[in-house]
């Protein structure tokens, strides 16, 4: 075998290689980075997740139309999702209302379907309750305020996000609900976690499965 067989050889070796890894990439699993508190102390920033693509169906990439349907987000999943108002960035987010679920938040405490959700994995960092009609714009919502909105009912195919950090994240209080075509996949296991400002490796947190 001359130098250009082997060259050519090689070559094709990375080209399959990447179509395989795109391949991956596309329908079964992708890795994302946390960039943000909105999800502490469930996830924190630096760590780096693994997103199960295929639970949620078999999709077309950046449409994100559904092909082959497998299972639908539940109550309680972190999911990974494009952000309805800019497909191009993606947010990680725990669904709190699915399809026909009433929800409804009073003094920073979430009902669904008029019973309390029990949410031990909820961080509350601002001891301040925003009544209904805030006049205080950051903390204004689509339906009343950070801390008291709704009742609201999730419509067909669309889902309702809410971080867990819940008086810092940006999230479906302020933007609305995710539909289904904007659904990534939900994320399972933190495989790595470190920051650079300050450089920190936190090797407790690798391989930890996300609840």
């Amino acid at each position: 075998m001359d130098k250009k067989d082997k060259l050519f050889d090689w070559i094709k070796s990375i080209v399959i290689a990447f179509i395989i890894a795109m391949f991956i990439r596309a329908f079964f699993v992708e890795a994302f980075k946390i960039p943000s508190a909105s999800m502490e102390p469930t996830l924190l920033i630096g760590d780096h997740v693994l997103a199960n693509r295929l639970i949620y169906g078999i999709r077309v990439p950046i449409s994100g139309k559904l092909i082959i349907p497998v299972s639908h987000p539940e109550d309680g999943d972190i999911v990974i999702f494009r952000w309805p108002k800019d497909r191009s960035t993606y947010f990680i987010k725990r669904c709190v209302g699915i399809p026909g679920d009433v929800l409804e938040m009073r003094n920073k405490v979430l009902y669904r379907n008029g019973k309390r959700v029990i949410e031990p994995y909820v961080i509350h960092t601002d001891p301040h309750i925003y009544p209904r009609n805030t006049d205080i714009v950051m903390f204004k919502t689509l339906w009343g305020s950070r801390d008291n909105w709704g009742p609201v009912k999730v419509p067909p195919n669309e889902y309702f996000m809410m971080g867990d950090n819940r008086d810092n994240s940006y999230d479906s209080r302020y933007w609305g609900f995710v539909p289904d075509n904007d659904l990534v996949g939900k994320a399972f296991i933190i495989y790595g976690s470190w920051t650079f400002h300050p450089f920190k490796i936190r090797f407790n947190r690798f391989f930890k499965l996300i609840h």
